[in-house]
């Protein structure tokens, strides 16, 4: 072959090697810029009693309801993996028909698996504790992210969301509904949900006395049609 051919073949391949890793290079940079962009944003809640896991108090016209973001659609609202660090959250919506304000600041969660073993909401320090374990949902991406770090390296915009994510509501005021989200850790069970109870208590009216606890079966949800 004549070396004027064979130069040109190789000019040739070299060309289009140096443009499809810039492809390459400009996607993976593009997927970074979106992560970095993506900003958690609360779900917006509707009247407790709209969820098909729910429990409602007619006399106090107070109702709790769930919603578990066991799913991956809707888990993508999240940037942390908590199902592969063996979180379950679960959206927690307490509405307030009445007209008097209602307390939460002494209320107490419990997920309660089918042999019983009772689970209290993770602490925001639970969740950075596994987050920093390097074996916790390592990146799948070809190259690191640059993020500011804060406790136990757990970076920035995952602290945020933890924080931002968080069931805060100390108080329900009337005709209004509070939200947020419970991560109760049930690694190493297969089926979390299957014949669980989510339990609450310690909310009180506003002269001081303690509701009925809430009692929801996680089979409601379950069993529930897809919306």
């Amino acid at each position: 072959m004549h070396p004027i051919i064979t130069t040109m073949r190789s000019l040739g391949s070299h060309l289009v090697f140096r443009r499809t890793a810039g492809i390459c290079a400009v996607l993976v940079l593009a997927a970074a810029a979106a992560w970095a962009a993506k900003e958690f944003s609360l779900p917006t809640p509707q009247n407790a009693a709209s969820y098909p896991a729910h429990d409602a108090h007619p006399m106090e016209k107070v109702t709790l309801g769930l919603d578990p973001y066991d799913m991956p659609d809707k888990a993508d609202i999240f940037s942390v993996k908590y199902k592969d660090l063996g979180f379950l959250p679960i959206f927690v919506v307490i509405s307030n028909d009445g007209d008097q304000p209602i307390s939460l600041a002494g209320m107490k969660a419990q997920f309660v698996t089918v042999d019983r073993t009772k689970i209290p909401p993770a602490y925001e320090d639970d969740i950075y504790r596994r987050l920093s374990r390097p074996s916790a949902s390592p990146s799948k991406l070809p190259i690191p992210f640059p993020t500011t770090k804060v406790k136990g390296g757990v970076g920035k915009k995952a602290q945020e969301e933890i924080q931002r994510a968080q069931f805060a509501a100390k108080a329900v005021e009337p005709h209004t509904t509070q939200s947020g989200f419970m991560f109760f850790d049930v690694s190493g069970i297969s089926t979390p949900m299957a014949g669980a109870h989510f339990y609450l208590t310690g909310v009180r009216d506003a002269q001081g006395n303690e509701l009925m606890y809430f009692e929801i079966p996680l089979e409601k949800y379950l069993s529930a049609p897809s919306r």
